[in-house]
């Protein structure tokens, strides 16, 4: 059996660790002249741009099945590989996470609770959009927006055209404000036959727009947990997904969940499973995809997830002080560029007296 991976960056990396345990094959069509978080680990690395049509032909003659590492895939190129191979989730799936527009457009469509959000073509639209939602809003761009990229807070009408200009014009989404009390994500799993997996919630804290810590099990009522995994999995059910979907939630101040936005694959915040349950969020991504049985999302105990950013290379990480932590795991994705805040690992605080002190205490030592 041998699983094809679109993207070669860390989450790719953390998959073929996974696969390789289970004796299962991968390739990775990185869609770029580097790599380097795959190299090594997979089975086979092709580093050619997702419009080079011999690469897509080697790479689907090579795979059973294919998935996603991220889901800035040009959709031709995802239709192309889905007319060859399994394609797990799909191409349709895929194209509404991508996508701010159809994203929000979709979840309007099936009743799902979201920030009230407008979409906006035009400096004229953008105007018309903010008298409604504003006078605190959030313009994102459409497309190409994570950890924080694309997006400019508006708190007056003043700021609105240069809010605009800042996005270059381009395709974007104003959503109103949230007022929220924490953030929270849900990873859910479905199958071949639509059976169904979820993990504990995650609770998030963010440090300039990047994940900084998991916390889970979160801590927010059950009536909102309950919620949250209801709409996850409903989620899942209308995609008609098969694979790992990540779904991301304000929690506002009276316990209400509204949805953010959804990732078509593993996430971040879902890096705790790696040692705090019994299956990773990467095996169950490979068991979903690749038809098998999907595996116990039980958590073993209280875990912290610590993202490692470039900033905490000052000059170079400390492993001894990590190591050195109780409870610690750590996990490095082979990138040698330590600039800007790339985030070049994680460390998962797992078992003992609160995880999240020792977490907290470790970023302090960590960051110059």
């Amino acid at each position: 059996m041998t699983l094809g991976i679109l993207g070669g960056g860390q989450l790719a990396r953390m998959l073929c660790l996974d696969a390789r345990r289970m004796g299962v094959k991968t390739v990775v069509w990185s869609g770029t002249a580097t790599a380097e978080p795959t190299e090594g680990v997979a089975d086979q690395v092709i580093k050619k741009s997702f419009d080079d049509e011999l690469a897509r032909e080697e790479f689907c003659h090579k795979v059973d099945f294919a998935t996603v590492e991220f889901e800035n895939i040009p959709q031709e190129t995802l239709c192309k590989v889905e007319e060859v191979v399994g394609l797990h989730p799909s191409a349709e799936s895929i194209a509404i996470s991508q996508h701010r527009s159809r994203e929000k457009s979709f979840l309007r469509e099936h009743g799902i609770p979201c920030a009230p959000f407008a979409l906006v073509n035009s400096l004229e639209e953008l105007e018309a959009a903010y008298a409604e939602l504003g006078p605190v809003a959030v313009l994102k761009t459409a497309a190409f927006g994570y950890d924080g990229k694309g997006q400019v807070k508006i708190t007056a009408s003043e700021q609105v055209e240069a809010a605009w200009h800042s996005v270059q014009g381009t395709p974007s989404v104003l959503e109103g404000f949230v007022d929220f009390q924490c953030e929270i994500s849900a990873l859910v799993a479905r199958g071949k036959r639509g059976d169904m997996r979820i993990f504990p919630l995650a609770e998030n804290e963010h440090r300039h727009h990047i994940l900084d810590l998991s916390i889970v099990p979160a801590r927010v009522s059950s009536t909102s947990a309950k919620e949250a995994e209801q709409i996850a999995t409903r989620l899942a059910e209308k995609l008609d997904y098969r694979g790992l979907l990540a779904v991301e939630f304000f929690v506002d101040k009276s316990g209400g969940v509204l949805v953010n936005e959804m990732a078509p694959r593993p996430h971040n915040s879902g890096h705790f499973t790696m040692n705090a349950c019994v299956t990773s969020q990467f095996e169950q991504q490979l068991r979903a995809v690749c038809g098998l049985p999907l595996g116990s999302t039980e958590l073993l105990g209280e875990s912290v997830m610590l993202n490692l950013l470039g900033d905490m290379w000052n000059p170079d990480l400390n492993r001894a002080e990590i190591l050195a932590t109780e409870g610690a795991k750590l996990h490095l994705y082979g990138k040698q560029d330590a600039s800007g805040r790339r985030k070049l690992g994680h460390v998962n605080l797992i078992g003992g007296d609160s995880p999240e002190a020792r977490a907290r205490s470790l970023k302090k030592k960590l960051l110059p």
